[in-house]
């Protein structure tokens, strides 16, 4: 029986975008602490986006005053605040995940469930917030219940042609999806992303880091099948053998095609750790953001490796800019750049 084809397809972060989508830090998160310089970290990444021609910020806040505020100096035309509840502020993990259709300018929104990285933090709002956005018309493309399926963008990796990257840690955790196999996994994204192959990624982690290693801390597709991975070069570092087997596993991988990857291997940050608690944060350059014309890196404060990271964006992105912005204040809370934002195809917004 010949395999019914899907209309549409997970495409490339780099690939078109209309807006990213961003949640704002209120005093009701996990940022309370530390609210004002979460808040100014958030202003730089959103400067940055209204800062390139063609792309909106889609911000979602239940404090929208206090947001036109915070961004008053910046292009308000540029700008999209969305009022609506949130527990926090992590959209790459609760977003939409926009699929493009073959035959339709108009992309496809699945919605699957976000619920705290595995039970981990409160996830209600945050699971709701794609649902009252559609609801409320901002969204206007189709948006596709998978509230059933538990998945985080940050977990995923697309190349635009059929393959799929991410890490076995994460989609096989108990507490996501438990009562499948890592068959029924597979099988369940290839169809759902009009995929051809799924690579698993069955090493590597960050101390520090929530959500089981999503991919987007670890290892990163790009243009000309390249892959950006952190690597580890200091042997006493207690990440040195599993970002090791990393890299040996992904120099073992092809895409759909059947065609072997180009690695690259970013620096892996020199260690951080929480002022409060003492525990090493997750810092990483793989965390980057990729626009149509712009690479937002996230730096740490480290002169030498922020700059080679920068230099090695070049090599996949001759053509982007590179905007770093300085993202110790969201290692805090265990994420990065990544995390906080999530990129919006063409036709999504009213």
């Amino acid at each position: 029986m010949a395999q019914t084809v899907s209309p549409y397809r997970l495409p490339a972060e780099w690939e078109s975008q209309e807006a990213i989508l961003i949640a704002f830090p209120h005093e009701r998160t996990d940022w309370a602490y530390m609210l004002e310089d979460a808040r100014n970290c958030f202003v730089n990444i959103i400067s940055a986006i209204v800062n390139e021609a063609g792309l909106t910020a889609v911000v979602v806040t239940p404090e929208p005053d206090e947001v036109r505020k915070r961004l008053s100096r910046l292009d308000s035309s540029r700008i999209i605040i969305a009022e609506c509840p949130t527990d926090d502020t992590w959209a790459r993990d609760f977003g939409p995940i926009s699929l493009l259709g073959t035959d339709t300018a108009s992309p496809l929104l699945l919605d699957f469930k976000f619920n705290g990285w595995g039970l981990k933090f409160r996830s209600c709002n945050d699971n709701l917030i794609n649902m009252r956005l559609s609801a409320s018309g901002l969204l206007k493309a189709d948006r596709r219940n998978h509230l059933g399926f538990v998945l985080e963008g940050g977990s995923i990796e697309s190349d635009g042609c059929g393959t799929i990257l991410t890490t076995s840690e994460c989609l096989l955790s108990p507490n996501r999806n438990g009562n499948l196999s890592r068959s029924q996994i597979e099988k369940y994204l290839l169809k759902a992303f009009g995929a051809r192959k799924i690579l698993w990624l069955d090493h590597g982690f960050l101390q520090g880091d929530d959500t089981d290693s999503h991919i987007d801390t670890l290892a990163r597709l790009a243009p000309r099948n390249t892959i950006y991975y952190v690597k580890c070069d200091d042997p006493a570092d207690p990440h040195f053998k599993a970002l090791e087997a990393m890299e040996h596993q992904l120099s073992t991988f092809t895409d759909a095609d059947g065609s072997p990857y180009n690695l690259i291997g970013l620096p892996l940050p020199d260690p951080i750790y929480d002022p409060d608690d003492g525990s090493r944060l997750p810092a990483t350059y793989a965390n980057f953001l990729i626009t149509p014309h712009a690479i937002l890196l996230p730096v740490y404060g480290q002169p030498r490796k922020d700059k080679l990271a920068e230099m090695m964006m070049k090599i996949a992105f001759p053509d982007h800019d590179i905007v770093t912005i300085d993202c110790r204040a969201l290692i805090r809370q265990h994420g990065s750049l990544h995390c906080v934002t999530m990129q919006l195809l063409p036709n999504t917004l009213f």
